[in-house]
């Protein structure tokens, strides 16, 4: 049992994927939006659905758009449209992580699926990745939250591998 255990931490740490360093406190709630928005809708997203789908004006949306790419998250051709680079990815994946830990977390204080849900994203751009990966700890990295999947990063491949067994 122990062998299958440790290869199965060997698996999971040699698949691990390569999250870039950043803190998860870099974005403003509302550009933290812009990339959930474009990471739901897949591929090359143009800025006029991003307009629509945040009801934000087209020129605000063109800033936006313009300062993501700037930092590195998006790739951006004009008159095409916008698609996340692999730090937008990498970014957009520990965003979703970060409202599906927290949401579970509240769901544990009584708060309903749909409550957690609406609770967390009025404060989650407020949490750093230190912070939900030592929430995730605690949990004991659970696998599922109320949205969904929940990937699991750094935390819990740097914790499994301190503990492999000589």
């Amino acid at each position: 049992m122990a062998n299958n255990k440790y290869r199965f931490f060997i698996f999971l740490y040699m698949n691990e994927q390569s999250y870039p360093e950043f803190t998860g406190l870099e974005l403003s709630p509302r550009k933290v939006d812009y990339l959930k928005f474009i990471l739901e809708k897949g591929g090359t997203v143009r800025t006029t659905e991003i307009s629509s789908g945040l009801q934000v004006d087209p020129s605000t949306t063109s800033k936006t758009l313009n300062e993501l790419a700037n930092a590195g998250y998006l790739n951006h051709v004009p008159y095409r449209g916008v698609d996340l680079t692999e730090l937008g990815k990498a970014y957009t994946q520990f965003l979703i992580r970060r409202h599906r830990i927290l949401s579970l977390l509240l769901t544990h204080y009584g708060l309903s699926s749909e409550e957690a849900c609406d609770e967390v994203s009025r404060f989650e751009a407020f949490v750093s990745r230190d912070a939900v990966d030592k929430i995730c700890s605690s949990m004991g990295h659970p696998m599922f939250g109320v949205c969904g999947e929940i990937s699991h990063g750094k935390c819990l491949h740097e914790e499994t591998h301190h503990r492999l067994p000589e």
